[in-house]
């Protein structure tokens, strides 16, 4: 797992194109992923920004085929995460053992959703996961999603136990519970952001990076933020967690990927296009979106 070296700094959570019929736009998801690693970024794709949620299993499939054999031609050193989690074990092994086939880089592995399993429960789920692949395993928590937290004392405990599970991406959003997790698991267990504004704050505890929204549409000013971090130059990040913050807040003005989508359609990078429950932002989100964008000069 000497790769592991990349899951640092700005790993993007890619968005998804899609056409009118709402199937994937493979051509546009290509030029997208080569936007994406010339910027220097690492990938993840079909993450909740994603849209994963409402993809089949072919779809799922043809998203994470695509953005491998993309990365590979541009940059054969990019890391490929792909998202395999499901809120059924026997269906998170099935997309897990496919990424691994097709030759992704690591596995981004989200709390199951809904059923709200009990913490015993969620270190037997990410186990037979784990036992399932020899590929890495970041795991997701984000409670505000799923229903469930991962409580620190279970994290440190599959971080033990298994030699893949590699890492976190935390979006609880509660600083105190990603402190006991750094705290509490072993030196090389890469912590990663979950939220863009709380990238600096984790980063400055140790954690080694952001699996991004924000870098959908400002990828090269996010990977200068955390070079600056991983630097140590903190002043430089600091100024720019101020100038960024309205941007990282107002991307989840509504229900994320609608905002970043939307803010991808106004710099002529990718339609809003999003596949029902999701919708783009009502008028009134749009105009605050459209103001915080040419504040920075993003339009």
């Amino acid at each position: 797992m000497s790769n592991l070296k990349k899951l640092s700094g700005v790993i993007t959570a890619l968005i998804t194109p899609f056409e009118e019929d709402f199937t994937i736009d493979e051509k546009k998801y290509r030029e997208f992923i080569r936007f994406q690693i010339k910027n220097d970024c690492q990938i993840l794709t079909m993450g909740t920004t994603g849209e994963s949620a409402t993809l089949s299993h072919e779809e799922h499939h043809q998203a994470i085929s695509i953005a491998v054999d993309e990365a590979k031609k541009v940059e054969k050193n990019t890391f490929i995460l792909a998202g395999t989690g499901s809120n059924s074990t026997k269906e998170a092994i099935s997309l897990s053992q496919y990424a691994e086939k097709v030759g992704a880089d690591g596995l981004l592995l989200v709390v199951p959703y809904y059923n709200k399993p009990v913490q015993h429960s969620l270190v037997d789920h990410f186990s037979a996961v784990a036992d399932s692949v020899s590929l890495p395993i970041i795991l997701y928590n984000v409670p505000s999603r799923t229903g469930r937290n991962l409580e620190p004392e279970t994290v440190s405990t599959l971080a033990s136990s298994k030699d893949n599970i590699a890492g976190i991406k935390c979006a609880s959003g509660n600083i105190d519970q990603i402190t006991k997790i750094i705290k509490t698991t072993p030196d090389d267990f890469i912590v990663l952001s979950g939220d863009d504004s709380l990238t600096y704050h984790i980063m400055a505890l140790g954690g080694k990076g952001v699996i991004s929204v924000a870098s959908n549409i400002i990828p090269a000013k996010m990977v200068e933020f955390t070079r600056f971090m991983n630097n140590g130059n903190w002043d430089n990040a600091r100024d720019m967690q101020l100038d960024l913050f309205d941007l990282f807040k107002v991307l989840f003005i509504e229900t994320n990927p609608g905002p970043v989508k939307y803010a991808a359609e106004l710099m002529g990078i990718m339609n809003k296009r999003m596949k029902l429950p999701l919708t783009p932002p009502l008028p009134e989100n749009q105009e605050k979106i459209n103001i915080v964008l040419k504040k920075l000069n993003i339009i």
